[in-house]
């Protein structure tokens, strides 16, 4: 009878260790991807890779053309100075000089002007009476508003302002009304 109960737990315990390995194979096959899976898997890799490297190309085409378009920005803010002094001149030679001079004097700062503007400098148009922009104007002082009407509006332009390719390079100095 002993050997009997023994034998009979060792058939219990075997199938039992059978059962046990039954599962853990079913666990294994399921755990391996099938090839199918794994080409899914690395196809959906790869276009992720291809996504990311398309945008890493817009990316930095669009940084390169940025660095063209503003890599002169300051030699334009350098030659605002110049363009101020032209202007002043003008202005001075046109009161108490000749008009030979004037003449001189203006069509050397057109074709300065021109150059510039070739490049992409643009003046702003600011008059008086025009609402104040932070964006674009730069208050220096203000002033009591000689009518109603230029209350919070510009009432004189100091200096002019300039953009370059639609950015604002320098400010346009003005006098607000309060």
């Amino acid at each position: 009878m002993e050997n009997q109960d023994i034998n009979e737990e060792s058939i219990n315990n075997q199938e039992e260790t059978t059962i046990q390995n039954e599962a853990a194979s079913e666990d294994n096959v399921t755990a391996q991807p099938t090839a199918e899976e794994l080409l899914a898997e690395e196809k959906d890799r790869y276009i992720r890779l291809y996504a990311e490297f398309e945008n890493y190309k817009k990316r930095t085409s669009k940084e390169k053309m940025e660095f063209f378009q503003y890599a002169n920005q300051d030699m334009m803010v350098s030659m605002l100075g110049v363009l101020d002094d032209f202007e002043r001149a003008i202005k001075e030679i046109a009161k108490n000089g000749n008009p030979a001079d004037l003449q001189g004097v203006e069509l050397i700062y057109n074709k300065f002007k021109n150059k510039l503007t070739e490049k992409g400098l643009k003046a702003m148009e600011v008059k008086t009476g025009d609402s104040f922009n932070v964006d674009f104007h730069e208050a220096i002082t203000q002033i009591p508003a000689p009518s109603e009407d230029l209350k919070g509006k510009i009432v004189d332009v100091i200096e002019t302002g300039y953009t370059l390719s639609d950015k604002v390079i320098r400010f346009a100095k003005v006098v607000t009304g309060n």
